[in-house]
């Protein structure tokens, strides 16, 4: 006698989204709100960073 699935959670969580060959293969997928260029936000961050550090290395200087 097979046992039978009383506590499993078959099916739950909705559907997939549908996705074209583009998108799977990781090309630009069109996703409304979606953000910008991911390069221009990281050299964005990392010029953040720079400065940053800049600012408490002279801080640094000054306090010597």
């Amino acid at each position: 006698m097979a046992k039978s699935r009383r506590n499993g959670m078959l099916g739950v969580g909705g559907q997939r989204n549908k996705l074209s060959r583009r998108a799977l293969r990781g090309g630009k997928a069109p996703v409304p709100g979606s953000g910008g260029d991911p390069a221009a936000e990281k050299r964005e961050l990392l010029r953040k960073m720079r400065e940053r550090n800049e600012r408490r290395a002279a801080s640094g200087q000054q306090d010597e």
